[in-house]
């Protein structure tokens, strides 16, 4: 059986509050449940205790027994410490540039470094000649 580390909702309308519970993966996302080991409030300040409470010792059980976390379940796992945070891409595919603005891109930034080069050159001759007429 597949199971994973999700979110019940409960609460009113505009009212969210949910469960941390352990669920079949076939389940619905409010229904039948395996165990309850943790909360999320929402409505309640960031900074606040009863923002998140987890149980740490029966969410390392089930993460042993194979028990997969949602990705929002996971941040939550991995702020209180029992695991590592899923990396995220910097940028998606969409949001990069596309093929010709990379490559003028590539050639302003080529530009750019042999213009420097050229410069710390001639900045070089400069020091040189200049250093031999003073001895």
């Amino acid at each position: 059986m597949a199971t994973k580390i999700r979110l019940a909702r409960g609460g009113s309308k505009k009212r969210p509050y949910y469960r941390i519970v352990i669920a079949d993966v076939r389940s619905p996302r409010d229904g039948k449940f395996i165990e309850r080991v943790g909360s999320y409030n929402p409505m309640v300040a960031s900074d606040h205790a009863d923002r998140i409470v987890l149980d740490k010792e029966k969410i390392e059980h089930w993460l042993k027994v194979g028990a997969q976390p949602t990705d929002r379940v996971q941040r939550f796992l991995a702020d209180a410490g029992i695991m590592e945070a899923k990396k995220r891409p910097d940028q998606t595919k969409k949001s990069k540039p596309k093929a010709k603005a990379q490559e003028r891109m590539a050639e302003e930034a080529a530009k750019k470094e042999a213009a420097e080069q050229a410069a710390k050159d001639a900045a070089e001759a400069a020091a040189a000649p200049a250093e031999e007429k003073s001895e």
